[in-house]
């Protein structure tokens, strides 16, 4: 590898910037592939680069797909992140769960007495208001964000922020009737339908949880179901989510 090359790549690991790797077998050419931009002396067509970049977001390294050439895509990924607002019980099943399935985890609450290192050990922890906390957190396309507190002073200004994020998951709980009134406010703030769309509520796989560590799993599921299929809804044929009680 030439030395810019390995010193771009080390930079890209160091500050978790998603690159991939991709190494001409025959030739020996290499090319540093982000997600807005290649770095290098390899030549990729457009549908070759689109494939590999498809696969890096996809956190998929192998032999890409393009013929007559024998290209490997070595992807290197951030992990993702979940960022959760409201240190509730819900939150102390969902963070361990979530840091186990391999999730950069921070749970945001101005409450101190709820967001305290006893409660949430080896969690990150702020008690920066919602919004400002994760306009510093800045969501990105490998970001969850769920609010779990009930109280439209500190869900709906997390969610303004989020829906004007590219995350790929948002979720709010609360009951069905909760969730309507929430759209109706968030709507009056401008957003349009398909915005609200994105927000999963009641949050969560239909899995009939009752208990703080049973909705915590269902919530989980979703968001990895959604990570994985790439989608940014339910996908066909999927039971309604959850209805957890307000």
């Amino acid at each position: 590898m030439k030395e810019a090359l390995l010193r771009r790549l080390a930079a890209d690991r160091a500050q978790h910037r998603a690159v991939g790797l991709i190494t001409d077998l025959e030739s020996g050419r290499q090319l540093l592939l982000h997600p807005d931009e290649a770095v290098g002396d390899l030549a990729l067509d457009p549908a070759a680069e689109a494939q590999a970049r498809t696969w890096l977001m996809a956190d998929r390294s192998g032999l890409l797909e393009v013929p007559g050439r024998r290209l490997f895509l070595q992807a290197s990924m951030p992990a993702p992140r979940l960022v959760i607002v409201g240190a509730v019980h819900i939150a102390q099943a969902l963070a361990p769960m979530a840091g186990l399935a391999g999730y950069a985890v921070t749970v945001v609450d101005p409450r101190r007495s709820f967001a305290t290192d006893a409660r949430f050990p080896d969690v990150i922890l702020t008690s920066d208001w919602p919004d400002e906390a994760l306009e510093r957190l800045a969501p990105d396309v490998r970001t969850a964000i769920v609010t779990l507190t009930h109280d439209p002073k500190l869900d709906d200004p997390a969610l303004t922020v989020a829906l004007n994020s590219p995350a790929f998951y948002i979720g709010a709980l609360g009951s069905r009737k909760t969730h309507g009134a929430r759209l109706n406010r968030l709507k009056r703030a401008g957003f349009a339908d398909a915005d609200l769309a994105r927000i999963h509520g009641p949050v969560g796989l239909s899995i009939n949880a009752l208990s703080p560590a049973e909705i915590a799993v269902a919530i989980l599921g979703q968001i990895t179901q959604v990570r994985r299929a790439g989608a940014k809804g339910p996908a066909a044929g999927e039971a309604a989510s959850a209805e957890h009680a307000a």
